[in-house]
């Protein structure tokens, strides 16, 4: 279907609509009179509610007028390229493009302008991804090495503990061994809890909302007066199969974090949505669920942004820095990842699961 303004002067742009890069053109007046369905989409627009708006509504650029940039290039002719320009969309979410900009003349008219915009967010998140993913699987290999050499001196000394405990006479003595059993348990479960399940997922039909609403209940349960709970829920979005137990873990880990930081006063926002096409690290995936945990808390610092999903870091005092970490892992043995966007007064946490394989 082709969207665009009724125009006695309108050239055939039909095969535009066949595109996958965003195509907008302006009349000499700087309105639109065509967005290809590219367009559409990377704007988050609809055709219908845009034809005829002037581009300063569509396409606002922070460092100059756009319109005295457009209207230059018409009156000298000059196409031209800016590269990795900011926009925000209506929805407010903010994207980051490639823009070309052709002016057209026409022997009856004063001209047009042809917009190209190519969306370079995707493959700054895919190395970002890539990174956060190859991040992980170091810090896990690092910590399975570690637990390796710790787990057996720990395990003799606990064993050696014992012997002397049954040896000892005196039962105030055997406390001492008893603190030294007791630490070296502890020791033994803050390595279990940092590396995570060490076996496969045992995977079943899961409802994703019904294992948000049990995690809902749980951080109800320990926040009873605050912060409020806004749910936001995809309903189109189909059961796929995963391990219940380890979601209901990674899930209540990041909403338990939320709601921490959001605190009595504040909000948390559970939200689900469904992206089509979408690559999680380098993989494309037909269908991926999207799981939004937002909180209105002071943001995380930036110095602790790059490592907050190393273990034993932690922005929260009396935190055991491995909420996260444990999320991360249990997200990634489904094929997922984690990611966290963070400013004063809005933390988002990412969670994306691929709910078919991933496409050929």
């Amino acid at each position: 279907m082709i969207r665009k303004r009724k125009s006695n002067n309108q050239p055939d742009v039909s095969i535009l609509g066949n595109l996958n890069t965003a195509v907008l053109l302006f009349d000499d007046n700087l309105r639109l009179n065509y967005i290809n369905p590219a367009g559409e989409l990377l704007l988050a627009v609809g055709a219908n509610a845009v034809l005829g708006k002037r581009v300063s509504a569509l396409v606002p650029c922070p460092a100059e007028s756009v319109e005295s940039r457009l209207r230059k290039a018409l009156l000298t002719r000059q196409p031209f390229t800016e590269r990795e320009v900011e926009l925000k969309r209506p929805d407010g979410h903010l994207i980051r493009v490639n823009c070309t900009v052709l002016p057209i003349h026409h022997s009856n008219t004063g001209g047009e302008l042809l917009m190209e915009m190519h969306q370079v967010d995707r493959q700054i998140r895919i190395t970002r991804e890539e990174q956060l993913i190859s991040q992980h699987q170091a810090t896990q290999a690092l910590l399975r090495g570690l637990a390796h050499e710790i787990k057996n001196p720990l395990g003799g000394l606990r064993g050696a503990a014992q012997l002397l405990e049954r040896e000892l006479p005196n039962r105030e003595l055997r406390e001492y061994t008893r603190i030294i059993i007791d630490e070296a348990d502890r020791l033994q479960a803050l390595l279990n809890r940092m590396l995570g399940p060490n076996q496969l997922p045992h995977r079943g039909d899961v409802n994703i909302h019904h294992i948000i609403e049990h995690v809902r209940g749980l951080v109800l349960a320990e926040f009873p007066s605050g912060p409020r709970i806004i749910r936001d829920y995809d309903p189109s979005i189909p059961n796929f199969e995963a391990d219940s137990d380890r979601l209901i873990q990674a899930l209540l880990n990041l909403t338990r974090n939320g709601a921490h930081a959001a605190g009595d006063d504040g909000e948390l926002v559970l939200r689900t949505r469904v992206l089509r096409q979408f690559t999680i690290g380098s993989t494309l995936y037909r269908l991926v669920l999207r799981i939004e945990i937002e909180d209105t808390g002071p943001g995380i610092p930036d110095s602790l942004m790059d490592r907050i999903f190393f273990p034993m870091v932690s922005g929260r005092p009396g935190g055991t820095g491995l909420g996260l970490p444990i999320a991360q892992e249990l997200i990634n043995q489904h094929g997922g990842l984690i990611e966290c966007e963070s400013r004063p007064g809005k933390t988002q946490f990412f969670v994306y699961l691929p709910l078919e394989p991933e496409d050929d």
